[in-house]
């Protein structure tokens, strides 16, 4: 008995990888989201190794770890893989005071967010000579 296993979410050629609660701005991370969506995996991986954004090194981490699930668990090709999706959520905001002069202080927001890759495994095309 028990529950009926649930439906896979993703396509049978598609993997993802999904990392919770990271210490940067949603905003901050979307660019270097952004700067990974829609390429090959090993150009993404080559571009996150030689971004000068602090969090690059997180989000290649993220990548390698898609790329692992897609090749243990879903037996994809890794040389044929693109980055389907990168997607950045909002996750949850610290707040601080910090003490002003005259007596006041200032809210300090410290935002957190959340990560998910999605590798998608393309065929490739072949050009007829």
């Amino acid at each position: 008995m028990g529950k009926a296993k649930a439906p896979r979410r993703l396509a049978d050629n598609e993997a993802r990888a999904v990392l919770r609660t990271i210490r940067v701005s949603p905003q901050k991370l979307n660019l270097v989201a952004a700067l990974i969506r829609g390429k090959k995996v090993g150009t993404a991986l080559a571009d996150l190794e030689f971004s000068r954004k602090r969090i690059a090194g997180t989000v290649r981490k993220t990548l390698e770890s898609a790329i692992a699930n897609a090749e243990n668990n879903h037996d994809l090709d890794v040389d044929a893989l693109i980055v389907a999706e990168a997607y950045v959520g909002k996750s949850i905001v610290m707040k601080r005071f910090h003490a002003r002069g005259r007596g006041r202080a200032s809210r300090i927001e410290k935002p957190f967010s959340h990560l998910t890759i999605v590798v998608r495994e393309v065929e490739e095309k072949v050009e007829a000579a």
